[in-house]
C-alpha cells in the first residue's frame, strides 16, 4: 500500500534512464526496484560488484562498479550510462555509511575521512558527474540520500550528523542553482530504516521501541522527488505511521536589512 495519501504519478519516468549509487542492497536496491517498475532503465553502481550485479540482472539494468570516493570514478558511472543507454535522465546519490567513531578519544582519522567521503563527497561528486548528462537531455531530477540526522541532533554518530547536514544544506543550495536549467534537486530523510547502515544496531534499536522503516517506503519517496515536476530543493523527511513530506526550516533568520527600528 502506498504511503501516500495521493498516488504518485510516475508515467514521465517511463523510458527514461537513471543512475543509482549503493544500488547494491538497502535504499539503493529498493529504489532500483521501484524505478524499474515504473518503466525506467536502471543502471545500479557500487563497489559491491557482485551483489551489485545481482540487482541489475533483477531489474533487467546494468551495472558499473563505482566507489563514490573518487570523482574519476563518478564521471565514469556516468559515462557508461551514456553510452550503454544512451544518455541519462536522474539520478539517485545514495551510497553512504555509518561513521565507526566519534570527536573523542574514539576519533580515528581514517573513518573520518572514509565517512566524509563517502556521503558527502559522493553526492558533490555525483551531482557534478551527472550535471552535464542531465542538461544535455534537457533536465532531469537528482535526489540525495540524507537522513533524519540531517535535521536533527544525533548524539550516537555527530560525525555522520554533520555530513548529512552537509547533504540537506546542499540540496536546499542546488535546487535553485540547478532548476534554472531544468534539473530538480531534493533530498530524501529517512528515520531509522532498513539498510546496511543499522545492521549492527538493528536489534537495539527495535528493543528501544523504534520502529524501523521499510526500505520500500524510503525507495517510494524517491521516486516521488524524481518524478514530481513541482518539487525542487526539498528536503523530505520520512518517518513510520505518517506521509512522507518536506521538512518546512520554520522561522530560519536569514541575511537582510537591518532593522530601522
Amino acid at each position: 500500500m502506498s504511503v501516500f495519501a495521493e498516488p504518485v504519478d510516475t508515467s514521465d519516468l517511463r523510458d527514461n534512464v537513471a543512475l543509482v549509487t549503493g544500488g547494491a542492497s538497502g535504499l539503493g536496491r529498493a529504489t532500483s526496484l521501484a524505478l524499474a517498475a515504473a518503466g525506467v532503465e536502471v543502471v545500479v553502481a557500487d563497489v559491491a560488484v557482485d551483489a551489485g550485479k545481482a540487482v541489475a540482472e533483477e531489474v533487467g539494468g546494468h551495472f558499473v562498479e563505482c566507489d563514490v570516493r573518487s570523482l574519476e570514478a563518478n564521471r565514469a558511472a556516468v559515462a557508461s550510462c551514456v553510452s550503454l543507454c544512451g544518455g541519462l535522465d536522474y539520478v539517485y546519490l545514495n551510497a553512504g555509511v555509518a561513521t565507526g567513531c566519534g570527536v573523542g578519544e574514539d576519533f580515528s582519522e581514517e573513518l573520518y575521512q572514509r565517512a566524509m567521503a563517502i556521503n558527502l563527497d559522493g553526492v558533490v561528486f555525483g551531482a557534478h558527474a551527472a550535471h552535464g548528462a542531465l542538461k544535455a537531455r534537457g533536465g532531469g531530477a537528482m535526489v540525495a540520500t540524507a537522513s533524519l540526522a540531517g535535521l536533527l541532533a544525533m548524539p550516537l554518530d555527530p560525525i555522520y550528523a554533520a555530513n548529512k547536514h552537509a547533504v540537506v544544506g546542499l540540496a536546499r543550495a542546488l535546487g535553485p542553482v540547478f532548476g534554472g536549467e531544468g534539473i530538480r534537486f531534493n533530498a530524501v530523510c529517512p528515520g531509522f530504516a532498513e539498510s546496511a547502515i543499522i545492521a549492527d544496531a538493528r536489534a537495539d534499536l527495535v528493543k528501544a521501541g523504534f520502529d524501523i522503516i521499510p526500505a520500500e517506503t524510503v525507495a517510494e519517496t524517491v521516486v516521488r522527488l524524481l518524478a514530481d515536476p513541482r518539487v525542487n530543493g526539498e528536503c523530505w523527511f520520512v518517518q513510520p505511521w505518517r506521509e512522507p513530506e518536506p521538512f518546512r526550516f520554520r522561522n530560519v533568520p536569514g541575511p537582510g536589512a537591518r532593522p530601522t527600528s
